[in-house]
């Protein structure tokens, strides 16, 4: 299986599967002499971990990184930094009953078919699950930019949405609600309407939305290692994202280039920013935002068809802990590789300079 490293400097290889003995990564690429707050680590791991309230999965993990290389001594050694996360709270019996069936909208048949064999415990190497290694690495990135400041956040559960722009919005708050959304009225509403849909035994999507301050000018590789294009892959690499888009994104498509236009200031900053901090794949030192959208959980906790591997149409109903709404969890995710990519062109910059 290819596909497992991201990154051009600063570079993280993901290993392990839901219910292996232990998930892990290996960090390349990172300067030696960063001191590693630990604590921050582990912190950025419990915001992404099951379990941690009503609204998202009751698997219990404790998601404790041991790191294993490239740290002496609280600093950075400047050698590959390799770590691993325990598996501690698999029951791989709840996943007995899909040994032979694929399940709708899920990894199942296309591993299957490329690969001829498929872990069907927690959906093997496919599971969310393997995001918790993305969160360390990224978690690491973010010390190495102190002064960058990344923060993400669900702004629509369903067709519930924040109705205000982020400019408006405390970002403290983010923290203070399972849903993890600054606008405490509309965080309120998306708790009770995930509640309503796991009652259902069903699931929903979202957005979150991104916004990235303090970013120098001049990160990003034209043509093809664009910023905003690098920002697309790594948040389309998160299981279940099914769009991206940044600045006036698909509502830019509906306006005029007058009305479009990012007027300049004398010192170089913009009167509006529907770039979205990007301009020609280079930063321009403007904030950068974007939203990622998350499809619902394809585990329902309901009867529906699957397929089994005699071609029969079957029916199945899920079984064991998931999440009916995978988007709050998905934040600190969605942080993490943003804090990869920016961290991979700052590193890169400074090599061509």
């Amino acid at each position: 299986m290819a596909g497992n490293t991201y990154g051009n400097v600063y570079k993280l290889t993901t290993f392990g599967e839901s219910h292996g003995e232990a998930i892990g990564g290996v960090i390349d690429g990172c300067p030696p002499g960063i001191s590693i707050d630990f604590d921050a680590i582990q912190k950025e791991l419990i915001r992404r971990k099951p379990g941690q309230s009503a609204i998202v999965t009751q698997r219990k993990e404790n998601d404790e990184v041991q790191f294993l290389s490239g740290i002496f001594e609280g600093k950075t050694t400047g050698t590959p930094i390799g770590f691993i996360i325990p598996n501690t709270n698999q029951k791989s019996a709840d996943y007995s009953h899909i040994k032979d069936v694929y399940r709708p909208s899920h990894a199942d048949y296309v591993y299957e078919q490329k690969y001829g064999i498929r872990d069907y415990r927690g959906g093997g190497r496919s599971s969310a699950r393997e995001t918790a290694s993305r969160v360390v690495a990224g978690a690491i990135a973010k010390q190495i930019l102190p002064d960058i400041k990344i923060n993400a956040f669900v702004s629509s559960v369903g067709d519930i949405f924040i109705d205000k722009p982020y400019q408006a919005l405390d970002f403290s708050l983010t923290e203070s609600n399972p849903v993890r959304c600054p606008d405490l009225d509309t965080a309120a509403k998306m708790e009770e309407y995930i509640r309503q849909i796991r009652k259902e035994g069903d699931t929903v999507g979202g957005t979150i939305t991104c916004v990235i301050q303090n970013v120098p000018v001049g990160l990003g590789e034209p043509v093809f290692d664009k910023l905003h294009a690098e920002l697309g892959k790594a948040m389309l690499s998160i299981n279940a994202v099914k769009g991206f888009e940044y600045g006036s994104g698909f509502c830019g498509a509906k306006m005029k280039g007058s009305e479009h236009n990012d007027a300049f200031n004398p010192d170089g900053t913009t009167k509006t920013n529907l770039s979205g901090g990007i301009q020609g794949g280079i930063s321009n030192g403007m904030d950068i935002y974007f939203r990622v959208a998350f499809k619902p959980v394809a585990t329902l906790i309901q009867e529906y068809d699957a397929l089994d591997n005699m071609g029969n149409i079957v029916k199945m109903q899920g079984k064991g802990r998931h999440d009916p709404c995978v988007v709050p969890r998905a934040v600190p995710i969605v942080e993490s590789m943003a804090a990869m990519v920016i961290a991979d062109f700052y590193y890169l910059n400074n090599i061509f300079k």
